[in-house]
């Protein structure tokens, strides 16, 4: 098999890239690197990876790498063991309600929220997966 690097980009369909953009750059910080009009915005995820958020609808007429999608997805972000209690109350603090916090059977722990779309958020420590970060 060739090689693989990793993953280098996942997308979120949204109503409103930039609400979206807005939310995930005061929420995780992430940094906004490329703007395709009121199509596209596209943020770096700690250097290493890239999240594209595209408006819904506006990508499936375009003629190369058409793709497009509607529903609710769900992402999950990893988060160092001892950081669960800061990203609660970092949550809180802005106002966004954990739907659920749950220990996984390998002893790692998940906080789930959703972002202004609706998609299902989640920041995990090690222990959820086995030999994952």
């Amino acid at each position: 098999m060739p090689p693989l690097g990793g993953l280098l980009e996942t997308a979120l369909y949204v109503d409103d890239p930039e609400r979206s953009a807005r939310f995930f750059r005061d929420v995780f910080g992430f940094t906004e690197v490329a703007v395709a009009g009121e199509r596209l915005r596209a943020l770096e995820i700690v250097g290493r990876h890239i999240l594209l958020l595209f408006k819904k609808g506006a990508s499936a007429n375009l003629p190369v790498s058409a793709h497009d999608g509607h529903g609710q997805s769900h992402l999950a972000f990893a988060i160092p063991a001892d950081g669960l209690a800061a990203w609660e109350a970092w949550l809180g603090q802005h106002g966004i309600p954990v739907e659920e916090k749950k220990q996984w059977d390998r002893g790692g722990w998940s906080l789930y929220f959703r972002d202004p779309d609706g998609h299902l958020l989640e920041v995990a420590t090690p222990g959820v997966w086995p030999r994952v970060y």
